[in-house]
């Protein structure tokens, strides 16, 4: 009866030395990275073609979110607002909202979704296929070589994405405040003017960076511990793309609390 009662709590126990577990070997794994990135050899090729894959392949997806998000707040926006006559506030609600918000955490999820599982999906292959283990052989670190290069071109490439989603998004919502909604062409545009100021750009584009960390840390933690054959690869992607989202939601929380 005694062992019965303690089953629940073993479990419990069970999950939380695993979850700190994980966290030391995500932590070690992002300091080795940085730690990597004083000492040469500095492979600036691999970081450029991370930077094309995380970044430019990327964009479609990207303006296609800031497109329909701009053109959908505008639209909410708007029937929320004539409820008390105050259609000209659509333009700055919807810049502020995707500059501040949306931008930079859609931008995130897109990429979590495309870039974020390829690096997991990527780097589990090699583990489970033991190339992890031949650079080794070889002499060659593979936090270096395959860590390091993804890490520093999503925290690059992130804030631009998101440069890009918020202008999509900006003009995709003065198209249809103005051109369908009817929205004063002079006032949709002085507002925005008026309300967005360059700290709310900047909040966004540091929220970016930092989600743009979490996105390919995460992804590469997962691959790069990836067991168990195929089976383990899949699972570890799943978990990547989840366990990033999740972070990206709960990170934006904090982040917007401490920005305040």
């Amino acid at each position: 009866m005694a062992v019965r009662i303690l089953v629940p709590f073993e479990s419990i126990g069970r999950g939380v030395l695993r979850f700190v577990e994980e966290g030391g070997e995500l932590v070690l794994l992002l300091v080795q990275a940085f730690l990597w990135l004083l000492r040469p050899p500095f492979r600036w090729r691999l970081v450029f073609k991370q930077m094309e894959f995380v970044g430019v392949k990327s964009l479609n997806l990207v303006l296609l979110t800031g497109a329909f998000t701009g053109g959908v707040f505008s639209l909410q926006s708007y029937h929320g607002f004539s409820l008390f006559g105050a259609e000209s506030l659509v333009g700055s609600t919807v810049a502020l909202a995707i500059t501040r918000e949306l931008g930079p955490v859609l931008t995130a999820l897109m990429v979590t979704g495309r870039a974020g599982s390829a690096m997991a999906a990527e780097l589990g292959t090699m583990r489970v296929s033991e190339q992890i283990d031949a650079l080794y052989v070889m002499a060659v670190n593979p936090v270096q070589y395959l860590v390091l290069p993804r890490i520093l071109a999503s925290l690059v490439m992130l804030p631009l994405l998101t440069v890009v989603c918020d202008f999509v998004g900006i003009v995709a919502g003065w198209i249809v405040g103005v051109w369908l909604l009817g929205i004063s062409e002079g006032i949709f545009t002085a507002k925005i003017i008026e309300y967005l100021k360059m700290e709310d750009i900047l909040m966004g584009l540091a929220k970016a960076a930092f989600f743009g960390l979490l996105l390919s840390l995460i992804g590469c933690y997962k691959g790069f511990y990836t067991k168990g054959g195929a089976e383990g690869v899949g699972r570890a992607t799943t978990q990547a793309v989840v366990l990033a989202s999740i972070s990206i939601l709960a990170a934006d929380y904090m982040l917007t609390a401490l920005m305040f």
